[in-house]
Formats: C-alpha cells, structure tokens, sequence
C-alpha cells in the first residue's frame, strides 16, 4: 500500500471518527441518560419534549408502604402533568447532563401543574392512623433521666425500643410525594442517652438544687427548711423537674401543729373577764396547704431563692377559701375587733380595736336539733342591705323574709340580721320560738351593729 493511501485511510478513520463524537454529543447534549425516571416514569434515551409527552400520557396508581407493608393506594389516573411543565423536565434534563452517557440510575421529582394537595393529605393521614396503630403494640424507648431517691443522685440509662419515629417516617414521605411508588424504612426513636449534655446538666443542676435551703417565715417565726426535708425524691428530665414531696408535707403539716388555727380551740377571754376554751368549729382560722406549701417551696430551691413567706400558701374553709387571721397575733388571730355572742345569756358585745362599742340583747336559734345557732368561731362572709331570707319551717312550710341588715357567718345561712317581725325579745325567746340558727337583733340597733361588723 502507497504511502498515500494509508494516509487517506487514516483521514477516513479520524473523520468517521470524528463524526461518530459529533453525533455522541449531539445525542448527549439533547437526550436524558439512559436509566433516568422521572416521578419513576422512565424517560431515559428521550429529549425533554419527548419525557414531558411520556409524563403527560402517562397514568399510574400511587402506592405508600412501609417496608412491606402496603399503608395506601391511590386510583388509576393521569399524573397531571401539562405543557407549562415543560421548563421543569428542562431544568431537571440539565441536572441529570453529564459529559459522557452514564447508566447510573437516577430518579428526578417533579410537582405537576395539576397535582392533587388532596392526594398528599390523604397519604399522611393514612400513614399517620398505620404509625399511632402500630406503635400501640411496640416497646417505648425511654430517655435516660437524673433521679434523685434515698438520698442519692444517678443517672436512669435509656431503654430503646422499636416505636415508629412518627415525623421522620412523615419526612421521608413528603420527600417522594411525587412518586408512584414510595417506599418507606423504617426509623425508631432514638432515646436520649446517658452520655447526653443535657443529661449530665440536669445531673450537676439536681445535684446543686439538693445542697438548697430557703427560709421559710410563718407569720413572725421562720424555719430555715432544706431540700433533702421537702423533697422525697425527684426526676428531671429534658431540663424539667418532678417533686415527690411527701416528706415535705409531713414536715408542713408538723408545722400547721405549731402554728395553724383552723379546726382549733381557742382559750379566749370574755367580756367578763372569763377564760373560755371555744369549740373546734368554725371557720375562722387558717392553715398552711402542704401540697402548695411544697410547690412553693421546691420552686424557691429551683430559682435559688433565699427566703419565702407562708402567707401565699395559706388555705381556710367556707366561703373565703384563702384563710382568716394570718399576720394576726393577738387573740389567736381574732386580733382586737370582733363580735362576742353568749346563747346562754342572749346576749352579744361587739369589740372594735379591743374596746366594747356596743352590747345589746339578741335572739338565737330554736333549742332544738335542727335550728340550734352554731357554736364556734366564725368570720363574716359578706354583707348586703336589704335582702330576702328564705327557708323552710319545721313543719315544711316556707319563709321569705325581708330584713334591712344581712350578715351571714355561715355557707348554711346562719348570720346577724335585723327581726323587725319579732316581738318577744325576753331570755327566754329563743326556746319557745327562736330563729332558725341566725342571731336576731332589734331593729333600732341591728344597723349599728351591721357597721362594726367585719367581713373578712
């Protein structure tokens, strides 16, 4: 062969071969690679026009599992893909472009114009009712926590368990919406370990909070109370506390001994000079609540507080719930004004600042079970003018009287009130027909009365 010739063949063989690169890249430049989907529609070896015309024609059934189980499926029907998607499939045949065809399987998603937020709703729904049944019937994974129990603090290593992890599994199907087929894996709450920051945080701040004290004032005494009195044990978790307080309930209630006066007697001296000891009843008085009491208590160890007052944390009975007398020393927390009502003499004082302003004869209940005026101290719940009273008498009929001075001691209806209807205003009214428990008093100083009267 001719040196000539040779060097035409090699001429052929660059040109061919050159011509066979031009229609390579051409090909390349203008077609997606061969094992390209899209929404897992094949459209690999097609142009753009050509995958957006496959989209367009193509229907499917979209179908949701979870591993293998099938949680969803949707109907035959057409993806919803229309002309104006066109600049997507291009963006998308832009991304997928390589220099050199590949057979790398990719899979591109695409929201068409005309798809269904419907269909996405329905999905999450479907999944989240296959999740809440499914995690009902697995274990729970537990967090490792900071407890604190006999006197010691440690740290509650984390138990794992195989729930659903309820959002990831929800991610994971909001990142293949567009898919006909979504396949699911499955992803378990991961526990909060023992190795946690958080955890050894709350470890070193319950081990601080436990070396607390708060001093705790009672009216004019207070108590210097640790943690290690309030709190039986105590869980953080997450950086918030838990309380048992029984300890410290006790401890409060001991303390009530000391100083509460509801549900107590009193030794109290008379406007003759006379010391009495009164009965427990009434509702006069106050007392520490316990379970508030530690509440208040543990909440000052968290916040590093140094002192506390009581005062917050009192409780009483009948109509003012808060408690009677707190911050009063003198006469057991009566102090110097109240009203002083003898059922044996029928008679009644009334002290305002520690000085008598007014006694007067009164008539009380009926000598009997039914209508016996409450013995006791009591506080004035409120007081109106001019009301109605209505009961019923001991034969079953009913009552309504009107009266100008209202002030009831008792939730029952037992109170000061003005009788303008009585007459008989002798010793021994009360025994033949006295009142049905209320202190009757004579009009012309029932509204004197009404103005020393103090409701609490």
């Amino acid at each position: 062969m001719s040196r000539r010739s040779f060097k035409q063949i090699l001429t052929g063989l660059f040109l061919s071969l050159l011509l066979l690169l031009m229609v390579m890249f051409y090909h390349q430049s203008t077609h997606f690679n061969d094992n390209v989907t899209i929404n897992q529609i094949h459209v690999g070896g097609m142009t753009p026009s050509q995958a957006l015309d496959k989209l367009q024609s193509t229907t499917g059934v979209t179908c949701v599992y979870v591993n293998q189980a099938k949680v969803y499926q949707g109907n035959r029907q057409k993806l919803g893909f229309t002309k104006s998607d066109q600049s997507k499939v291009d963006r998308v045949f832009q991304q997928q472009k390589t220099l050199l065809p590949t057979r790398a399987a990719k899979n591109f998603m695409i929201k068409s114009s005309h798809s269904s937020p419907a269909q996405l709703a329905t999905m999450e729904t479907k999944l989240q009712t296959y999740l809440e049944q499914e995690n009902q019937h697995r274990r729970k994974s537990r967090d490792a926590f900071v407890k604190y129990e006999h006197h010691e603090i440690k740290i509650v290593p984390e138990i794992k368990g195989n729930q659903f992890d309820e959002q990831q599994l929800m991610n994971q199907l909001k990142s293949q919406r567009y898919n006909q087929r979504i396949q699911l894996h499955s992803v378990y709450v991961e526990p909060i370990k023992a190795d946690n920051l958080q955890v050894r945080r709350d470890q070193k701040k319950l081990t601080q909070l436990m070396k607390r004290d708060v001093n705790y004032r009672i009216q004019n005494k207070t108590y210097r109370l640790t943690a290690q009195q309030i709190i039986s044990s105590a869980e953080v978790k997450k950086g918030k506390y838990n309380f048992d307080t029984e300890i410290g309930q006790r401890k409060i209630r001991e303390l009530n001994k000391q100083h509460a006066t509801l549900n107590k007697s009193y030794r109290f001296k008379t406007h003759d000079g006379k010391v009495i000891t009164t009965t427990k009843q009434g509702t006069f008085g106050w007392e520490i609540d316990p379970k508030k009491a530690t509440q208040s208590l543990t909440k000052a160890f968290v916040q590093h507080r140094s002192m506390l007052s009581a005062q917050s944390d009192i409780k009483g009975a009948g109509y003012n719930k808060q408690g009677t007398g707190y911050g009063i020393i003198a006469n057991h927390g009566i102090g110097k004004t109240y009203a002083e009502v003898s059922l044996s003499q029928q008679h009644a004082w009334f002290y305002r600042d520690g000085k008598c302003v007014l006694d007067t004869d009164i008539v009380s209940g009926t000598d009997n079970r039914g209508n016996k005026t409450p013995r006791g101290v009591w506080y004035i719940m409120y007081q109106h003018t001019s009301s109605i009273l209505r009961g019923k008498n001991d034969d079953g009929s009913t009552y309504a009287s009107k009266v100008q001075y209202w002030s009831p001691f008792t939730e029952t209806g037992c109170g000061f009130h003005d009788a303008s209807w009585r007459h008989d205003w002798s010793k021994t009214a009360y025994l033949k027909g006295g009142s049905h428990g209320c202190i009757n008093m004579h009009p012309a100083v029932a509204g004197v009365a009404f103005e020393y009267l103090q409701k609490k």
